[in-house]
């Protein structure tokens, strides 16, 4: 009877802890915040504001693109939080400043600037292609190739066939994405801005 009284009790323990670490502390959705955290979150949000696209979805790229290392640079010579090559990274700031002017390699390794320029060739994509995927396809294989892909009937502008992307690289990128972008809305979807593009 004893033995019995013990089991019990040390049932009733662990039944308590685990209703108190999975209910009371929510330590699933925490770690799960330290997997897909919001770092940089001030130039996150401020140029996902100025540029209308939803915070979360930058936040998805940026994990996916870098896994927020600022000093990341890819095989392709891409660099800084959202993997920018230096010639988009150019023809960016030239827009936004509306002045030819060279910016320092070096700039792209700065988050605020790499988010900027990242946010707005984002946003500008995605004013383009008025598809999440088809947008991000573009971010990752280029516009001339996408356009190409479009107008073979490859992929539709639409979005709806995103897995015919042919190039393998391109079709894991998008889906990676899109994949951690619902994770972060699920994560953090009191955070997300509705007004913004999606």
């Amino acid at each position: 009877m004893k033995i019995v009284k013990n089991i019990l009790l040390i049932f009733a323990i662990l039944l308590f802890l685990y209703f108190w670490i999975v209910y009371v502390l929510d330590l699933p959705t925490i770690i799960m915040q330290t997997i897909y955290p919001q770092k940089y979150s001030e130039s996150v949000e401020k140029y996902a504001k100025e540029y209308q696209v939803d915070p979360l979805l930058i936040f998805a790229m940026i994990k996916i693109e870098s896994n927020f290392n600022e000093n990341a640079k890819s095989s392709s010579d891409a660099r800084g939080l959202m993997q920018l090559m230096e010639n988009t990274a150019i023809e960016i700031e030239n827009k936004i400043e509306k002045d030819k002017k060279m910016i320092p390699i070096e700039a792209l390794y700065e988050p605020d600037k790499n988010i900027e320029l990242g946010t707005y060739y984002f946003a500008s994509l995605l004013n383009q292609y008025e598809n999440v995927g088809v947008a991000l396809a573009a971010y990752n294989a280029g516009m001339g190739r996408v356009d190409d892909w479009i107008e073979q009937g490859i992929i539709y502008k639409d979005g709806s066939n995103l897995e015919n992307i042919p190039y393998k690289e391109t079709n894991m990128y998008v889906r990676k994405v899109l994949n951690t972008y619902q994770i972060y809305q699920d994560l953090y979807s009191e955070n997300s801005d509705p007004t913004v593009e999606q």
